[in-house]
């Protein structure tokens, strides 16, 4: 089974940073673009960026410099420093729909 599983919430206060985590089963990251993704209360959902199957990295430019996203083998981390009160929402980390491993020619889709 894929599962992407999420802590608890965390609290910060303005100014501070956060590391955010998600760890994934049921398939490898190294095949997949992994998404940050996040909603605040009574808005709409707003994409962060995401993270190649290597270690590139693209981000939206409302977040750029100020959000970052590694991962390792298992876990998909989301680092967001100087935290303001507009950033308060709930985070999603979610894997891309297609498969971008390259075999040949061909990509493999899910």
């Amino acid at each position: 089974d894929i599962k992407l599983t999420q802590p608890e919430s965390k609290q910060v206060n303005p100014g501070q940073s956060v590391m955010l985590s998600c760890e994934v089963s049921g398939f490898s990251m190294s095949s997949w673009y992994m998404h940050w993704i996040r909603q605040p209360e009574g808005k709409g959902l707003e994409w962060i960026g995401y993270i190649d199957t290597g270690t590139g990295t693209v981000y939206s430019q409302s977040f750029q410099n100020r959000f970052f996203i590694t991962k390792n083998s298992n876990i998909l981390y989301l680092e967001g420093k100087n935290l303001q009160q507009q950033d308060t929402a709930t985070y999603y980390c979610a894997r891309e729909s297609q498969c971008r491993k390259m075999s040949g020619n061909d990509t493999k889709t899910d």
